[in-house]
């Protein structure tokens, strides 16, 4: 089946999937915090890492650059920028004190500071024009992109990166196919390995079927190019089943450098 078209795909997601953002996704990371970067390893094949090593290669940096980590999670991506640049001053933005904790004690164990806050990152609460760089990985298909997008563009420093991974609906209709079979095996038995709880059990489906009313590398890529952002760069692994982007907030006069 078609996905629907770009104009009303986001009020399409918001009205299946409103409740579970809202009401379910707080408890599901929870529950998945304290094993969430193991089980993500069994379930990649080991590629866990890999994908992590591809996202900071499209990531530029200048030593004392301000970066938020946005839907930080265990801190992955605030601990691999630190470990490349250790005088950038990182802060993470997530909804679950759960999951901001387990990356606290993971940051801590590696003699790292990530200034964390817990909140709604649709309403980031910082001043505008105040970050160099802004990362977002594993989370915008549980969001709402187009007003996400709109408020890291706020905050970004004119000329300023963003930088953007997830799990995308592949453009391939065939691969589509065998990737929703894949992710239905994956969470089955990670769930088994790991005695997931009853609010993972739960929302098993949910997470096909965000990604199947989800964008695929090139719409995403129109979608930011919408919210204003210029140079958007897109890479794709595994025929698009993972998609990451990179684009600029251009300065006032259009351009980005």
């Amino acid at each position: 089946m078609s996905p629907p078209p770009l104009a009303v795909r986001e009020q399409l997601r918001a009205e299946r999937f409103g409740t579970v953002w809202k009401e379910d996704l707080h408890d599901v990371f929870v529950d998945v915090a304290p094993y969430y970067d193991r089980a993500n390893r069994v379930a990649s094949f080991g590629l866990w890492s890999w994908f992590l090593r591809n996202f900071m290669s499209l990531v530029e940096l200048r030593p004392g650059q301000r970066v938020l980590d946005v839907c930080a999670g265990t801190n992955a991506v605030g601990i691999a920028l630190l470990e490349r640049e250790p005088s950038l001053e990182v802060h993470a933005m997530d909804r679950s004190a759960a999951m901001q904790e387990v990356g606290r004690q993971r940051a801590a164990a590696r003699g790292l500071k990530i200034r964390s806050n817990i909140g709604d990152v649709h309403v980031l609460p910082f001043p505008d024009n105040h970050f160099d760089v802004v990362t977002l990985q594993w989370a915008s298909r549980h969001l709402r992109v187009r007003d996400l997008f709109t408020e890291i563009h706020r905050v970004l420093k004119p000329g300023g990166r963003f930088h953007h991974c997830d799990m995308l609906r592949p453009g391939n209709p065939i691969v589509e196919k065998l990737y929703y079979a894949y992710l239905r095996g994956s969470l089955a038995v990670t769930g088994l390995f790991f005695r997931s709880g009853s609010a993972a059990w739960g929302v098993k489906k949910y997470f096909i079927d965000a990604i199947e009313l989800f964008y695929s590398a090139e719409e995403l890529s129109q979608v930011l190019r919408e919210q204003g952002y210029r140079d958007v760069v897109a890479k794709s692994l595994l025929a698009g089943m993972i998609g990451m982007h990179r684009a600029a907030k251009p300065f006032a006069d259009g351009a980005t450098e």
